[in-house]
């Protein structure tokens, strides 16, 4: 995904993901998997509204979940 015209920097960046660490923390008492399918729906509504916003493009969004995948089986495209 571009985030050449993002408003942001690594600092805050990084205070989110803390904060978003604390977070999850809290929420030990649910098993994974519920975790799992409570974070896929919110991650959907995200993006969704990424493309509404016109924040990013299909294929930045296609690309995005590519990298996901790649990432959470550890595999590489070739």
């Amino acid at each position: 995904m571009s985030y050449a015209n993002a408003n942001y920097d690594e600092g805050t960046v990084e205070q989110c993901i803390d904060e978003l660490n604390d977070f999850f923390s809290r929420l030990s008492e649910y098993s994974p998997t519920v975790l799992a399918v409570a974070l896929r729906v919110h991650l959907e509504a995200l993006l969704q509204s990424l493309l509404e916003g016109q924040l990013c493009t299909r294929e930045e969004v296609r690309e995005l979940v590519r990298e996901l995948e790649r990432e959470a089986l550890q595999y590489e495209e070739g």
